[in-house]
């Protein structure tokens, strides 16, 4: 029997179980097993507990939650965690010395529970908060389940369960603290869990109420068990205050923007009468207000401070700013428009991306959706003519933004925006992620700095109810980037699509459209945008590149577009070995038209590998973006293609014919096989079918595998195609 089982709750987020598992494996005290509760056994977290059961056998898969984990345990105490809960080094060892000191040395331990040191690590910003009991009691019902180690027996003893649910740990600590002759505290810090943030929309485009009738009935059992064993008065009043403290923190004291509702207070103020200790005092307003049965007072309280707050901030506003929020507040009192569907593109920028492409399907699969489309005024001209056009910040603006029942876009709506019930919102991203998004840029200073508010950025992600991902690892990411409740879909990118559908004939006009010479290799290069000075100019030399290169090839250069009118990243060329394609909007066509892709950290190369052509990367700087941007993984050490990394090397890649070998085609099928895997050409109608015609998962257009997949091909060499193993 081993001396501890720590029991890990495997969710549906395969990102955070290494940062759990791996400190428990690598604890210098070896006598535990380790149980990672799974209710999914296929899925990637699954897959990962999987792989990690076959390299150390004192893991233990259970099937189920944490109670199917307690009880697949043979450990003589028990540790709860949570994915993503970091166990501290020599923690255990720690632990067990406690419980040797306070008298658990053997089967017949007397030590019941052990309280832990532990600390919260905030999501975004702030020093994290640590709790070592110096003036807790360890008997405090508030104190996390994650946080404390439980001798088996005294669970099973006493009938002692820990289900799933958000408010079942509050009754199991409160009977637990009831049941235990003997409770000991460690102040070292074991357990770090960095907090979670959870916000935001589903994707039925509702607001989720907390189960709060859970957790009155978690109050009440424990009162009600607490009723019955005679208590000392302090001990009881203790009790009672812990337990409505933490009413009041989880709902109560919300009410002012999500009303717990008649019924609920109604009961709790029962609760309150009917296990009250004598001689409690009532401290606060609120608390006295329940008490006595008063909602609406209770209402009125939070809602008179909201009302004055509101008008010192309308009093501080611009006329102008004054009558388009009086305006919007016109139209947001209308009901919504259930066939209207608002469509936007990196801030109203033009027709373009994910947002464009869905738009399409939906004229073709939705017809009777009214699909508008948001641009700035001055794209107008570039707009096609049969899509519906509304100006942002207009009239029309406020009034498709406060009536539509879908929105779609690449990037965040405005802050003023409001997120009305019954709507659906899905943000569709315009990339694969490997720089740092969303609140992991916190560590990175400068980036940080120019992201702003991460306050303001989170509540704008709090109006998703839907967020797009072209492949596993971006919905990993986008759960971690941006914590809220939004629904993941993982259909592809829908601007991928075209990657699939277009035949030879459509590529080769493309490419007369754009000039390309017959018979000249064309090789896309796409830089991206840097967040640190750089002369683009000096470090890469275009004109000497193009130059080099020799007759067989043309390039045709994409600047991002925070570089739009960079005049230095463009150099004249008049020998007709360049093509300035950057203010061309459908970046899909440059990609088809081209028979290769050079680029350093842009994410298009994750859209470029549908195509399966060849990819160089060029990392000239890749230590400092890496360092100073923040990535997700190695780029050089898993790239689609060969790499370079100064402007010679990346001619002679080109020049010796290595960037189409054998080597290229077999980096670029790994790359495919790990960031193409939803991309499939049906990512447009599988978006169209669940969110605008509400079709059910299993009604939508199966995956297409990899291997099974005919992208367009190239026009100027004729390359055989890669396989997907």
């Amino acid at each position: 029997m081993p001396r501890f089982s720590i029991i890990v709750t495997v969710h549906d987020v395969a990102g955070r179980l290494p940062t759990t598992l791996d400190p428990v494996l690598a604890q210098s005290f070896t006598d535990f097993e380790l149980v990672a509760a799974c209710a999914d056994p296929d899925s990637p977290a699954g897959a990962l507990v999987a792989e990690y059961a076959e390299r150390d056998s004192r893991l233990v898969r259970a099937i189920g939650a944490r109670e199917a984990g307690l009880r697949a345990a043979t450990g003589t105490y028990v540790l709860f965690l949570d994915a993503g809960d970091v166990l501290t080094p020599g923690s255990l060892a720690g632990i067990d010395a406690r419980l040797r000191e306070a008298g658990g040395a053997g089967p017949e331990a007397e030590v019941d529970v052990l309280r832990l040191g532990h600390e919260r690590v905030p999501w975004w910003e702030g020093e994290p908060v640590a709790e070592l009991f110096e003036d807790r009691d360890p008997a405090d019902v508030r104190l996390p389940v994650w946080a404390t180690v439980y001798r088996r027996a005294f669970l099973r003893e006493h009938g002692l369960a820990f289900p799933e649910g958000r408010y079942t740990d509050l009754g199991c600590s409160g009977l637990v603290a009831l049941a235990a002759d003997g409770t000991a505290v460690l102040r070292t810090v074991c357990v770090r869990r960095p907090e979670r943030r959870q916000a935001g929309g589903t994707a039925a485009g509702t607001r989720a109420e907390p189960p709060a009738a859970e957790l009155l009935d978690q109050v009440e059992l424990v009162l009600d068990r607490a009723a019955t064993l005679g208590l000392p008065e302090d001990r009881t009043r203790a009790l009672f205050t812990q337990l409505f403290d933490q009413l009041f923190a989880e709902v109560l004291d919300t009410a002012a923007t999500a009303p717990c509702g008649r019924a609920f207070f109604r009961r709790a103020g029962r609760l309150h009468r009917r296990y009250r200790p004598a001689g409690h005092r009532t401290g606060t307003v609120r608390a006295r207000l329940l008490r006595r049965g008063a909602y609406t007072a209770f209402l009125a309280l939070p809602a008179l401070g909201r009302l004055t707050a509101r008008a010192r901030a309308y009093a501080g506003r611009s006329a102008l700013r004054r009558r388009r929020a009086l305006l919007y507040a016109w139209y947001l009192r209308r009901p919504l428009d259930e066939n209207l569907a608002v469509f936007a593109a990196y801030w109203g920028r033009g027709y373009a991306c994910n947002p464009a492409a869905i738009h399409r399907k939906a004229r073709e699969l939705a017809p009777h959706i009214r699909s508008v489309f948001l641009v700035k005024e001055k794209e107008l001209p570039h707009m096609p003519e049969d899509v519906e056009s509304v100006v942002i910040g207009s009239r029309r603006y406020w009034e498709v933004m406060a009536r539509a029942k879908y929105t779609f876009n690449n990037v965040n709506f405005e802050h003023a925006v409001v997120k009305r019930p019954g709507t659906v919102h899905v943000q569709t991203h315009h990339g694969t992620p490997l720089k740092r998004m969303g609140v992991d840029q916190i560590e990175y200073r400068a980036v940080a700095a120019a992201t702003g508010s991460f306050g303001k950025l989170m509540r704008r992600v709090d109006r998703w109810d839907c967020s797009l991902s072209s492949n596993a690892h971006s919905t990993e990411v986008w759960s971690g980037a941006y914590p809220s409740a939004f629904e993941h879909l993982e259909y592809g990118y829908p601007r991928n699509d075209r990657f699939y559908t277009a035949a030879s004939g459509e590529v080769a006009a493309i490419r007369e459209r754009l000039g390309i010479p017959e018979g000249r290799v064309a090789l896309l290069y796409a830089p991206t945008y840097r967040d640190y000075p750089r002369d683009v100019s000096a470090q890469f030399d275009l004109a000497r590149f193009c130059a080099e290169l020799g007759d067989e090839f043309v390039v045709l250069l994409r600047a991002h577009y925070f570089l739009d009118g960079d005049a230095g990243l463009r150099q004249a060329v008049g020998d007709g070995r360049l093509i300035d394609v950057t203010s061309l909007r459908d970046t899909e066509e440059v990609c088809l038209a081209s028979d290769a892709l050079i680029t350093d950290y842009s994410s298009i190369m994750f859209d470029y590998a549908n195509l399966d052509r060849p990819i160089v990367t060029y990392a000239d700087d890749w230590d400092v973006y890496r360092d100073t941007r923040g990535v997700y993984f190695d780029l050089l050490a898993e790239p689609p293609g060969h790499v370079a990394r100064t402007q010679d090397e990346l001619l002679r890649v080109l020049t010796s014919g290595r960037w189409a070998d054998g080597r290229s085609a077999a980096l670029r099928s790994a790359f495919r096989e790990r960031f193409c895997e939803f991309d499939d050409g049906q990512a447009a109608e599988r978006v169209v079918r669940r969110v605008l015609l509400g079709q059910p998962e299993e009604e939508l257009p199966a995956p297409i595998p990899l291997r099974e997949r005919l992208p367009a091909p190239a026009a100027a060499v004729s390359r055989p195609r890669t396989p997907a193993h």
